[in-house]
């Protein structure tokens, strides 16, 4: 008799599926032209610039880092999943970091320069070469990559604010015309921004790497086998982690959108580099403990639906970016620098629910989406086996922990980490 199909950890696509929502904002702001992102363009409203203000305190810089942490959980699964089916992993490994090079690079010249699959790719071979490292080590190696970081961009700022004039709102460039010409405009707009989206991205690669390291040594400790229904461990770390992350965040969000000029906008990254693990561990422990709470209760799909959306993170999140294309730049409406943050957010809601409402209807129908299965076909190096539906909608809230199966040495056939069956 064959072993029971393994069963994903439930928890981890849930909050895969929920940072889609705040990579879709940043992503949109960003798509969307410079003044759209600081809310001071022309003819922004008081709106506009309060939504911008919240955003940066709330959202920016905070949902990559629960993306990077589940990058590297879902790292040590796959090395379990390999040991399992009895296949060398550095060769699996090498496939898969190789493929999603190639998807981010694709990416970058088509739909959006600021992709940080690429970043990732190489970050990952990187992640490798410090897997043998113990939990202890791994955290500490992250809290001084967080640390080293916030001091160069501590630093750097203040020599900013005290050698250089300050910068008012109407000092903001414009937004780049380019972006609004015809189609086959877009790929060359795109590879002239390239290197700028590059340098970006190497300059913050310290704080994804330091996100891929906790979450390696969390999946080493295996934390959400054990804690992820852990009512009082997961509202005991919110409220001790919350206080530090909001203050960081307001400090990041004044710094970047008023009061203070542009000049501070570095120092409010240090604070947001420091601070924004602190945040995003309390959204992730409060909506565990909203799902699991009588109002999560009154809403049993809300758990499967963030779960379906999160199975297909990687294909939802360059449907985003075709999307947005489409209505920012030459490839569709041309609106880019032409939209207020307000407008944006509630397209950006719009699309998330579309989205959610898709991938559901998707996740009953098929195990894969379409860039989850050709990025899986590179890793194996063949086409994937399986049945094409799922088994069912996870359902995780309703279990009790303590008769949860155990999964110490669960298979992640799907790429993002599986339990066995009950």
């Amino acid at each position: 008799m064959s072993p029971p199909r393994p069963r994903r950890l439930d928890e981890l696509d849930v909050l895969r599926g929920f940072a889609l929502s705040g990579i879709l904002v940043v992503n949109a702001l960003l798509m969307a032209g410079p003044y759209t992102v600081f809310g001071g363009g022309p003819g922004s409203s008081g709106a506009d610039r309060i939504a911008a203000w919240a955003v940066t305190a709330l959202i920016t810089a905070k949902f990559y880092v629960l993306f990077s942490f589940l990058f590297g959980y879902s790292f040590a699964l796959q090395a379990r999943s390999a040991r399992r089916a009895g296949a060398a992993f550095a060769p699996r490994h090498l496939r898969r970091t190789a493929g999603l090079f190639v998807l981010g690079a694709a990416h970058a010249v088509l739909l959006y320069p600021g992709d940080v699959l690429t970043t990732y790719a190489v970050l990952a071979l990187v992640l490798y070469g410090l897997s043998g490292l113990g939990v202890r080590t791994l955290l500490r190696v992250a809290a001084a990559l967080l640390l080293l970081l916030s001091a160069l961009l501590l630093g750097y700022g203040l020599l900013t604010v005290a050698l250089t004039e300050p910068v008012t709102a109407t000092s903001y460039p414009p937004g780049d015309a380019a972006y609004r010409g015809d189609a086959a405009s877009v790929p060359g707009t795109h590879l002239r921004d390239l290197p700028a989206a590059l340098g970006t991205n190497l300059l913050y690669a310290p704080a994804m790497l330091a996100a891929f390291l906790g979450g390696l040594a969390a999946a080493k400790s295996r934390l959400a086998e054990r804690r992820g229904q852990d009512r009082a461990w997961l509202r005991r770390t919110a409220s001790r982690v919350l206080p530090l992350g909001l203050g960081g965040a307001v400090v990041a969000a004044c710094c970047a959108s008023g009061p203070l000029d542009g000049r501070w906008f570095l120092v409010g990254q240090a604070a947001t580099v420091l601070t924004a693990p602190a945040l995003t561990t309390s959204y992730a422990c409060g909506l565990l403990l909203l799902l699991m709470s009588r109002a999560g209760a009154r809403l049993p799909a809300a758990a499967g639906v963030l779960a379906a959306a999160g199975r297909m993170a990687l294909s939802h999140y360059l449907t985003q970016s075709l999307v947005l294309a489409c209505v920012f730049s030459g490839y569709g409406l041309g609106l880019y620098d032409r939209v207020g943050t307000v407008t944006v957010l509630a397209g950006c809601v719009l699309l998330y629910a579309a989205q959610l409402a898709l991938g559901a209807r998707l996740s009953a129908r098929i195990r894969h989406g379409p860039a989850e299965w050709v990025l899986r076909a590179v890793t194996l190096g063949r086409r994937p086996e399986g049945p094409p539906r799922t088994v069912r909608n996870p359902a995780w809230t309703a279990v009790p922990p303590a008769s949860r199966p155990d999964s110490r040495d669960s298979p992640e056939p799907g790429g993002d980490g599986v339990r066995p069956a009950p």
